[in-house]
C-alpha cells in the first residue's frame, strides 16, 4: 500500500514539474526579443520583392522577422526612424527610411546596421546602407573670383573625394552633416570649366561651365558688350560693389516707387541690350526646362515690393519676375545678399499675363521656338516696376546675362 501511494505521489510531482516546465517555456517563447531577417518592399505583389540594400530616400519598406510588435526604437545607421506601431504585426513592421542620413558622422559600429528595440530586447541586423550619388542644385556665386568663398548645395555630399571649380582641384571644403552644402575658397583659375563633386558613391558634373565669360553670354558690359540705351548706370567700382567682374549695371528705383508705379523707362530702372543669341538653333527642340537664363546680383541693402522683369526681345507676351523677397506662398521677406550672387531662371519661368493682369503669373511658353522665334536669339531687356500695394525701393548691381543648358 505505501508503495502504491508513493508511486502515486511520484506521478503527481513528475506531472506538475513537467506543467511547470511548459509554462515555464511557452513563457519564454512568447517574450523573445526581437529578430530581423529581411526587408522588402511595401507594395502589393508581385512588386514587394526582398531587398538586398536601402538607400536613404524617404521609401517605405516593410522589414520582416518574428517578435517586432511593441517596438519602442528602430535606428538605420544610428539615425532613428520614426514609426506608426499600427502598421506593425508579430512578423512584419512598415517604416519609411530616413531621406538623410549624416554618414560623414556615422560610426563605424552603426555603419549597414539595423538596430530594433523592443520592450523584450533588441537586434542588430547587418544590412547593406547606402549612400545615394551626389547632385549638384545650384552654386552661390559661378562668376566668383580666386579667394572668394562659394557654396555649392545639392544631395548626398558625402565621403567626398574630390571637388573641381572651373577645372581647379578645391584642396579644403566643410561639408554640411546633412550633406547639401559645401563651401570653399576658389583657388587660382586658369580657365572656364564645370563643377565636379566625386564621392564614394558617384560622380556629378554641371553641364555648364562656370566662370564662362563667352558661351551663351548676352552681355557681360565687358568682352561682350551689347548695352544699348535706357537708363542703367554702368560702374566697376569694387568699393560699392565687392567682388566685381570688370563693369557691371546697376538697377536703381532713386528712392521708393509708389504703388503700380509701371514707367520702366525712368532713370535708373531698365536694362536693354542688342540681341544675341539665346540658344542655338539646333537646340531649339529641346525641352524648355532644359535652358536657364542666368546673372549675378549684389542687393546690399534689404529689398521687398519692387519686381524686376525680364523679357526676350522686348516682347512682353512671356515675362519672367524675379522677385527673391516674395515665398511661394506670397508671403513676403525682405531680400539681400552678402556679395555677388548667382540667380538661375529656367526658360519655364518665362510666362504670360493672365486676366488678373499681372504680367509673368500665367502659362509658359509651349516651346523654345515659340518664346525665342525660329533663330533663337534676341536682345535682353530688363524693366523695374513696382506692383505691390505699398511703395518700394531697390538698389543692386547686375551683371553677367547669359543663357545656358542646365539639363
Amino acid at each position: 500500500m505505501y508503495k502504491i501511494l508513493f508511486s502515486g505521489c511520484q506521478r503527481l510531482l513528475l506531472t506538475f514539474a513537467f506543467a511547470l516546465f511548459l509554462f515555464s517555456a511557452c513563457k519564454k517563447t512568447t517574450s523573445s526579443g526581437p529578430v530581423l531577417t529581411g526587408v522588402r518592399y511595401y507594395a502589393p505583389s508581385p512588386s514587394d520583392t526582398s531587398l538586398t540594400s536601402l538607400t536613404p530616400t524617404g521609401q517605405w519598406v516593410v522589414l520582416e522577422g518574428h517578435h517586432l510588435k511593441n517596438a519602442v526604437q528602430i535606428l538605420l545607421d544610428g539615425v532613428q526612424v520614426p514609426f506608426n506601431a499600427a502598421l506593425f504585426s508579430d512578423t512584419s513592421a512598415v517604416v519609411q527610411i530616413p531621406t538623410v542620413i549624416p554618414f560623414n558622422s556615422v560610426a563605424a559600429s552603426d555603419l549597414n546596421t539595423i538596430k530594433y528595440s523592443t520592450t523584450e530586447g533588441s537586434v542588430d541586423f547587418k544590412f547593406s546602407i547606402v549612400v545615394p550619388p551626389p547632385s549638384i542644385s545650384y552654386t552661390s556665386d559661378e562668376m566668383a573670383n580666386p579667394g572668394d568663398s562659394v557654396w555649392i548645395h545639392g544631395t548626398n555630399f558625402f565621403l567626398v573625394s574630390n571637388i573641381s571649380f572651373s577645372g581647379a582641384t578645391v584642396s579644403s571644403y566643410h561639408a554640411s552633416a546633412d550633406g547639401t552644402t559645401l563651401a570653399f575658397v576658389v583657388p587660382p583659375l586658369t580657365a572656364a570649366g564645370p563643377i565636379s563633386i566625386t564621392t564614394k558613391s558617384g560622380t556629378t558634373t554641371t553641364p555648364f561651365n562656370v566662370e564662362d565669360n563667352t558661351n551663351g553670354v548676352l552681355c557681360n558690359f565687358d568682352n561682350v558688350f551689347t548695352y544699348q540705351w535706357w537708363s542703367a548706370g554702368l560702374d566697376n567700382n569694387s568699393a560699392t560693389y565687392p567682388g566685381n567682374n570688370g563693369q557691371y549695371a546697376i538697377l536703381n528705383t532713386n528712392g521708393p516707387l509708389n504703388s503700380n508705379d509701371g514707367s520702366w523707362w525712368n532713370g535708373g530702372r531698365s536694362i536693354n541690350c542688342n540681341g544675341a543669341q539665346w540658344v542655338p538653333v539646333s537646340h531649339l527642340n529641346d525641352p524648355m526646362a532644359n535652358w536657364a537664363l542666368k546673372f549675378e546680383i549684389d542687393v546690399p541693402s534689404p529689398w521687398s515690393g519692387v519686381t524686376v522683369y525680364l523679357a526676350h526681345n522686348g516682347d512682353w507676351t512671356y515675362i519672367a519676375r524675379y522677385e527673391p523677397w516674395k515665398s511661394p506662398s506670397g508671403a513676403v521677406s525682405p531680400f539681400k545678399t552678402s556679395g555677388w550672387q548667382t540667380v538661375t531662371m529656367p526658360l519655364t519661368l518665362f510666362l504670360t499675363q493672365p486676366n488678373n493682369g499681372l504680367h509673368g503669373t500665367g502659362t509658359p511658353a509651349p516651346d523654345l521656338s515659340t518664346l525665342l522665334g525660329s533663330s533663337g536669339d534676341g536682345s535682353i531687356n530688363v524693366y523695374v516696376m513696382n506692383d505691390s500695394p505699398a511703395p518700394a525701393q531697390l538698389v543692386a548691381g547686375i551683371d553677367n546675362f547669359r543663357v545656358v543648358k542646365i539639363k
